[in-house]
């Protein structure tokens, strides 16, 4: 995924702006919920017809989801609630401009083919969610894949701003399930690899 070495830079010079932000008073979960709104509104503009502006305001709220972690990081508040925060609001703020897309489209879309491809797109991206979430629950590390959130994030985004959104939906609707099966496939190999070694028994115990 190309948003995995570019967010580890990007979080080095997101820490300035953690550092305003926490002197406004802003702990890193309020950071969290303001995000969130800012999903809820790029999703109200969508739903009432303005894509190009909801796609410039998407592109800045997906920015601002970075600044909960920069406050954590800088005021040293990191908790293990607030990363639990952090990814359950993350998957309300993508399925909420869903939402927002969906309103748009079943006012324009007469054949409803957009409104299957939301479905299939927004059923494909918690499948990828899921999947991180299941492998690192059994202690492995599953973020391979074509399409995380971010590069959904500014493929619709961009999409929206030329008013072309079905060209990011059904690039979505199978980029997102060929991710999750990538990280099912992952972990099978590296599940596989385990027993693998306990059946010979060369893992410690």
């Amino acid at each position: 995924m190309i948003s995995e070495p570019v967010g580890q830079l990007v979080r080095q010079y997101m820490l300035g702006v953690g550092r305003f932000f926490s002197r406004l008073g802003i702990t890193p979960n309020m950071a969290t919920m303001i995000g969130f709104g800012l999903n809820v509104v790029v999703a109200l503009v969508l739903a009432s017809g303005n894509p190009r502006i909801a796609g410039v305001l998407l592109l800045v709220a997906s920015a601002f989801d970075m600044v909960d972690g920069a406050i954590a990081r800088v005021t040293g508040k990191i908790s293990a609630f607030g990363g639990f925060l952090d990814s359950t609001v993350d998957r309300y703020s993508e399925i909420v401009v869903y939402i927002g897309l969906l309103v748009w489209l079943n006012t324009t879309d007469n054949d409803h083919v957009g409104s299957v491809l939301v479905l299939v797109s927004a059923t494909g991206a918690l499948m990828i969610s899921y999947a991180r979430a299941r492998a690192e629950a059994m202690g492995l590390k599953a973020s391979v894949g074509l399409v995380a959130r971010p590069e959904r994030v500014v493929l619709l985004a961009l999409c929206l701003i030329i008013s072309q959104p079905l060209w990011a939906l059904w690039i979505l609707a199978v980029a997102t399930h060929l991710t999750a099966v990538m990280r099912m496939l992952h972990v099978w190999r590296l599940t596989g690899i385990a027993d693998a070694t306990d059946a010979t028994g060369t893992r410690s115990s």
